[in-house]
């Protein structure tokens, strides 16, 4: 585990090291300012000595002038050094935010099925924005800092070396709750950030399914869940502020130590005559401005441990592999008629047998319908046509080619299809019928909404194929989603085409009209028609029935009906 995460640590500091020319600037910036904190505090003897007590007039023209130049150089040194880290920070954020959603859309159907939506949403935008606090805010501080106490520490010892040994004498000891405050808060952070996410995917969830909850007057229940997330989440976040809140009196109390000493010390050499009210007060000047970046370095080590334990987060998605494999030497199918094969297919989910022992050969152009009690498998089935999951045994192949030796993309292209969850996006209506053809003309696109039997409906909007539809499309009918759903499969011409309950959400009319034009879809094309109501099925070449995760008959209708078998039981049932 330790090696794990030095490897993603290493990854992070490699993501900064591509904007080395910007850090190299904004560390510039900071050495300015380091240098200018040094030379106020290096200027507080010859203010006292030669002003105030050998009344020099060129030093009282020339000290102000270097105040106001020292301040200015100050200035410009914090806006440099904040614009470049906060660019560099951007910048990292940007990568992460980009890597994150390739991954995350390269991964399979089984992932999303394991992790929650809101959960992943927090990663993109929660744990990023910590990665960028750390590395804009907490990393810059922390240079700037470091580089502050160097130049102080060289005044103090060129004031007084003795009196600066012991000085720091208390530094080391500073340290111990910089470390140990910082551990806890990066465990305590892990937390605060899985519970947002939890509360984000509560977010998602009851904001989605706002009308279930009203219709069954569910709101205080889900009032009084939020309220308990957010009391989880308080608890939390008030053990992270009690880690971080204790190293600052901590550091107060070891600086006033050192403070202490150093006026008792450095009074009793004034007094004696050894040394002068300028360098004493130069000295301490210094000593005090020294501690202050200490301190700071214990806040910034907290935002640097959330930070960590953020970037673990991300790094677990962007680490995570695929089981959809890509082959090393990809084939790729032609478009055209295919053949697909089911060879003593078996599928498992965890523990769970979804499919077992499936032979079955379908012929190009044929239609083949897949019928049975819901949760017999025959999504399940389809769905493995596409590689949303792999078998776990035997070999699914088109024209002879096992589906695993061809590209993903290839052999996607060779699929469209039209599930009974209208899934929309919130565009224009053209851009959701061209989903799967981004390149396609307007002729086209409406060629396909006439034969979805969607372009009459389309043209009575405001903005017609360029109206928006809303989130999932919820400014549509179920019926008119699930016909430009099938508009988008239409128009994408794939010689493979899944029907999974597309004509579902359709009213009597509607299914008819939609029937006639899936009909014309599916001439020359291998089709895998999944239904409930056997009524839409009288066209199918072969029916199957599948129970649990089985064949158990297939022929077509009249021959299932002789067999007075499962399929004959479904049919009495409607």
């Amino acid at each position: 585990m330790i090696i794990e995460i030095r490897e993603r640590h290493k990854r992070l500091i490699s993501l900064i090291q591509n904007n080395w020319l910007r850090l190299f600037l904004a560390m510039g910036c900071m050495l300015v300012i380091a240098a200018c904190t040094s030379a106020t505090a290096f200027l507080v003897k010859p203010m006292l000595d030669d002003i105030f007590f050998k009344k020099d007039m060129a030093m009282l023209r020339l000290i102000p002038l270097a105040v106001i130049l020292i301040y200015f150089l100050r200035g410009f040194g914090y806006y440099g050094q904040e614009y470049l880290m906060n660019y560099v920070g951007e910048s990292i954020i940007r990568q992460l935010r980009n890597a994150l959603y390739d991954r995350i859309q390269d991964l399979p159907l089984s992932f999303f099925q394991d992790e929650k939506t809101g959960g992943l949403m927090s990663r993109i935008t929660n744990d990023v924005n910590i990665i960028k606090t750390m590395v804009s805010t907490a990393v810059t501080g922390s240079l700037r800092d470091v580089f502050t106490i160097v130049g102080l520490t060289f005044v103090i010892f060129y004031r007084d070396w003795k009196m600066a040994l012991f000085a720091l004498v208390v530094l080391p000891i500073a340290f111990f709750p910089i470390v140990e405050f910082g551990r806890r808060v990066r465990r305590v952070s892990t937390g605060c950030q899985e519970s947002m996410a939890d509360m984000s995917s509560f977010l998602h969830e009851t904001f989605v399914g706002n009308k279930i909850v009203k219709a069954f007057g569910m709101e205080g229940y889900e009032k009084n869940r939020f309220f308990e997330k957010t009391e989880h989440l308080f608890k939390l976040e008030m053990k992270a502020v009690i880690a971080k809140s204790l190293s600052s009196p901590v550091m107060e109390f070891l600086g006033g130590l050192g403070i202490a000493f150093v006026i008792w010390y450095g009074g009793s050499r004034v007094i004696d005559g050894t040394s002068t009210a300028g360098t004493f007060f130069s000295f301490t000047t210094a000593v005090i401005m020294l501690y202050d970046p200490v301190k700071k370095l214990s806040k910034l080590n907290n935002a640097i441990q959330q930070g960590l334990a953020a970037a673990e987060r991300v790094f677990d998605i962007i680490e995570r592999e695929s089981d959809i494999k890509e082959p090393q030497n990809p084939v790729r199918f032609e478009l055209g008629p295919h053949s697909v094969t089911f060879k003593d297919v078996s599928l498992r989910y965890g523990e769970t047998t979804a499919l077992r022992n499936i032979h079955l050969h379908v012929e190009p152009g044929e239609i083949l319908a897949l019928v049975g009690m819901s949760g017999g498998g025959k999504t399940s089935l389809v769905n493995l046509i596409p590689r949303f999951y792999d078998v776990s045994e035997g070999e699914i192949l088109i024209d002879g080619t096992d589906i695993r030796n061809a590209s993903v993309s290839s052999l996607r292209e060779q699929i469209a299809i039209v599930t009974q969850d209208t899934i929309l996006f919130n565009d224009t209506v053209r851009n959701n019928i061209a989903y799967g053809k981004q390149n396609a003309t307007d002729k086209e696109i409406e060629k396909a909404a006439k034969a979805a039997y969607a372009y009459d409906f389309i043209q009575s909007f405001p903005d017609k194929f360029d109206t928006m539809i809303g989130e999932l499309g919820g400014r549509l009918s179920g019926g008119e989603k699930q016909r430009i759903c099938i508009a988008r499969a239409l128009l994408k011409d794939a010689p493979i085409l899944i029907l999974d309950e597309a004509t579902s959400a359709l009213d009597t009319e509607s299914e008819m009209l939609v029937q006639k034009a899936l009909e014309n879809l599916m001439k020359g094309r291998t089709t895998f028609v999944i239904a409930h109501r056997l009524s839409t099925i009288s066209y199918a070449r072969r029916i199957i029935v599948i129970v649990d995760g089985q064949i158990v008959e297939q022929g077509n209708h009249e021959a299932l009906l002789a067999l007075k078998g499962e399929y004959s039981k479904l049919y009495r049932m409607q």
